[in-house]
């Protein structure tokens, strides 16, 4: 069973065989396939993760923001959140509900840290239109500590 959700009006059709040609709600034929745009989203956030430590990713622009918390445990306790984050890969159902590889926890020197992943407009004012145009999308990274959430 598949969902594909409409650009025009937003509704989610579910479909067990084929995709649907158009909307049954407003006719149109714009339909994505919402399982398939989430795979592609987790792939750009991997991509946008790995490449922090590499000063940025050239193509899937953002930026990497933490907690005054975090930031008081020092430069290299920032550091080592950093590499460990680009290199996470331990995506569980539990840490990872939706697929989109956009929440991790880890632990540093002891302490445990969460990242999270949010996707916004290329003005960081709401959130994206279509999370995979990456000219007119942007990501924030937030190292947080959970008291902090």
């Amino acid at each position: 069973m598949a969902q594909y959700q409409c650009k025009s009006c937003g509704e989610i059709e579910v479909s067990e065989l084929a995709a649907p040609e158009a909307c049954t709600h407003c006719g149109e034929s714009g339909l994505i396939d919402l399982e398939a745009q989430t795979a592609e989203i987790a792939k750009a956030n991997d991509a946008f993760r790995a490449a922090i430590i590499l000063g940025g990713h050239p193509e899937l622009l953002g930026q990497v923001v933490c907690t005054q918390g975090v930031a008081a445990e020092g430069l290299g306790f920032m550091a080592r959140a950093q590499i460990e984050v680009a290199g996470f890969s331990s995506f569980t159902e539990e840490n990872d509900p939706y697929g989109d590889h956009s929440f991790g926890a880890l632990t540093i020197s002891g302490k445990k840290i969460w990242w999270k992943l949010d996707i916004y407009d290329a003005d960081y004012r709401f959130g994206a239109a279509d999370p995979l145009d990456a000219t007119q999308t942007r990501r924030v990274l937030t190292l947080l500590f959970p008291s902090e959430y």
